[in-house]
């Protein structure tokens, strides 16, 4: 059973945001509550299904052992209750997961990135299928994304790539794209047909707000450059790239994506600002895996997280040891919420075993 004080808190919160909302006295909050306000509703509405189904069972168990019930009155009680049991044993396990606690930054929009691991051109090969992998499907949640660099490789893949995904909720999702991983194909290069095993690295990092991370001017060194492109060979005449260094961390970012300067200095510090808010998260929370190191390892075959067997047709994710032989929908980007819908059910699955382990 859920705690009543539990339920009270949460009905007691959402009533008083609605009512700083009401008010009209939110001010600069104004965002942040009306986002809170949307997350709160269906827990909410979770909570008052879940009241609602116990009070009606209570009933129904207090008629039952009632002696003044006639036995009529008594069998559509039973059969009433036999409904109303596992409706709320749905309702509660709904709400408990609901009520987990949830990561600050899983409302964020998100900055992936992208890099050729292993494997050469081939892996540069299979790191713009990702790209596209990951564009189709965030087109497919009705999500707005921008690839804010790409550096390309000779035969038309990519050596890295950043990718800017604005909507809500889409970290809660993406996160656990996290890690390396892993192709298996026969190369276009390979003239003999012998399958090869190449990989890519993906990073997903919470995109930063202003209120999230402040930086200081006196903190960077900006440097700018021509742009280069594959091989090598300046793509432009003027100095449009940037370079942007956090002197205190050591961190450096680049654009060159852009023909401006401007738009690629502001792709830059947008990149930066989220590279900041992760290892600050890290610092606050150790247990998250939230780093950039430890979400994509050094992008050795072996440290893989999903591996794509073109030969065989399937996806296999070894987190959760799920295999689904569809790998074209899935590299298309068409049926990849079926891998991360599962990654987020097997998450939640083990945070709340753990909770009711703790209770």
């Amino acid at each position: 059973m859920i705690p009543t004080a539990t339920l009270e808190r949460l009905l007691d919160r959402f009533h008083a945001v609605e009512a700083e909302l009401a008010s009209g006295t939110a001010g600069e909050g104004f965002v942040k509550l009306s986002r809170e306000h949307a997350e709160l509703a269906p827990v909410v509405a979770a909570a008052e299904d879940y009241r609602s189904t116990e009070k009606q069972l209570a009933e129904v168990e207090a008629l039952i052992a009632d002696p003044a019930s006639g036995s009529d009155m008594r069998a559509l009680a039973e059969e009433e209750r036999a409904e109303l049991k596992p409706r709320l044993v749905e309702q509660e396990r709904d709400l408990k997961i609901r009520l987990l606690p949830k990561d600050a930054a899983d409302s964020s929009s998100a900055i992936v990135e992208i890099r050729a691991g292993t494997g050469g051109d081939e892996a540069a090969l299979f790191a713009a299928d990702l790209l596209e992998m990951y564009q189709r499907y965030c087109q497919l949640q009705g999500w707005k994304t921008e690839v804010m660099n790409r550096t390309e490789s000779d035969l038309g893949g990519i050596k890295d790539a950043t990718l800017e995904v604005n909507g809500t909720g889409v970290y809660a999702k993406l996160k656990f794209e996290s890690g390396v991983h892993r192709v298996q194909r026969v190369p276009v290069t390979e003239a003999s047909g012998r399958i090869h095993t190449s990989a890519a690295t993906v990073a997903v990092l919470p995109e930063a707000e202003d209120v999230d991370i402040q930086i200081n001017d006196k903190d960077l060194r900006i440097d700018v450059y021509r742009a280069q492109g594959a091989g090598g060979q300046h793509v432009n005449k003027t100095e449009s790239a940037v370079r942007i260094t956090h002197l205190p961390t050591g961190i450096a970012v680049a654009q060159q994506t852009e023909k401006s300067q401007h738009k690629n200095k502001a792709h830059a510090m947008k990149l930066l600002k989220a590279k900041l808010y992760t290892m600050e998260r890290e610092r606050l929370d150790k247990e998250r895996a939230g780093a950039r190191r430890s979400m994509v390892g050094s992008g050795d075959r072996s440290e893989r997280i999903r591996t794509y067997n073109f030969p065989q047709g399937r996806v296999t994710d070894h987190r959760i040891n799920l295999t689904l032989y569809k790998l074209d929908r899935i590299i298309s980007g068409d049926d990849l919420g079926e891998i991360v819908d599962a990654l987020v059910t097997h998450d939640q699955a083990e945070r709340l075993a753990e909770l009711e382990a703790g209770n």
